[in-house]
């Protein structure tokens, strides 16, 4: 488990963590989401004792970092993949790992095989390429068994078996092992599949911190997308207080503040005919890009005739109809 408690970070004028207070609950994974420069990297830091905090605390199963007497079987972290000794070999890196805790070679062969390096283990990792770096600093911080796994962009250079290689690993620790998984990543769509609870944050704040499934319905505005011949009649049944209509093309629609069902017995009162009636599903993208739009420090320009950030996504639509063949 990780707990911070009102936790800190200045540099000079600058305030990279502003009194952030979070648990990482062991038994799940945690996903730590934020625009760069919102203080993800310095909170990691704090956790394990690279980085002194201005104010607070963080713990790591029931102690700061520093106070573990064998902290490489308490947490394992992959802060940097580059922070390696480029002229050792693969093997001779983790065995250097291993030998500050009295750690054998046969976990070190275990964790070569389980991060798929038995190829390269003799190979110096200074001609690593992205991808297994990232392997090798997994490996790394496997190597004590622990009960904590802390990963920064874990994925970072893999290719999509290493992707879904280190999806099902962390699920697996969390879910089958009960240990503490906390990781971030920019990938939005891996996170919604891999993550159970999300910590967002920025500017150094956390502007959220719940399961997924409730930080995406909690930021996100539900949709229903409506095609119909009679779209002018089904619109004006469906106007009111807490309905907005908004027409997108001719006989589309798209409805805000009533569900699927709801419009499909409205329509099938009224004799409208429906063409189709699709419930539009709010992403984890959106949800992000709705939690951060006020805590981006850099701004990308838009690219001409390309969707707006945010677009939503289709959940399989009820045909009828022409469009039913």
């Amino acid at each position: 488990m990780i707990e911070a408690h009102d936790l800190t970070k200045r540099y000079g004028t600058k305030t990279a963590v502003d009194g952030i207070s979070f648990t990482v609950q062991p038994g799940r994974v945690t996903g730590f989401l934020g625009p760069n420069g919102a203080g993800k990297s310095t909170t990691m830091r704090m956790i394990m004792g690279l980085d002194r905090p201005t104010h607070g605390t963080v713990t790591v199963n029931g102690r700061p970092y520093a106070e573990h007497r064998s902290p490489l079987t308490q947490v394992g972290a992959l802060l940097e993949a580059k922070a390696v000794h480029t002229g050792r070999t693969a093997r001779n890196h983790l065995r250097a790992i291993a030998a500050t805790h009295g750690i054998g070679d046969k976990r070190v062969n275990e964790v070569i095989s389980m991060t798929g390096l038995d190829t390269v283990a003799k190979r110096r990792v200074g001609g690593f390429s992205l991808g297994m770096g990232q392997r090798l600093g997994i490996a790394a911080a496997l190597v004590g068994d622990p009960q904590t796994l802390i990963l920064d962009e874990p994925v970072n250079g893999l290719d999509p078996e290493g992707v879904l290689w280190v999806r099902n690993l962390v699920k697996y620790l969390a879910a089958s092992e009960g240990r503490t998984v906390f990781l971030s990543s920019h990938l939005m769509s891996e996170m919604a599949v891999t993550a159970d609870h999300l910590i967002v944050i920025g500017r150094g704040k956390i502007i959220a911190d719940g399961p997924v499934d409730s930080v995406i319905s909690d930021a996100t505005r539900a949709t229903v997308r409506v095609r119909s011949p009679q779209a002018s009649d089904l619109a004006a049944r469906l106007a009111g207080p807490a309905v907005t209509v908004t027409p997108a093309q001719d006989g589309l629609l798209e409805v805000h503040g009533a569900t699927a069902v709801e419009i499909g017995e409205i329509a099938a009162r009224s004799s409208i005919v429906l063409h189709e009636l699709t419930p539009l599903q709010g992403s984890l993208e959106d949800a992000y890009m709705s939690l951060t739009s006020e805590a981006v420090e850099y701004h990308s320009a838009e690219i001409p005739g390309q969707p707006h950030a945010g677009s939503h996504v289709a959940a399989p639509a009820v045909t009828t109809g022409e469009d039913a063949r």
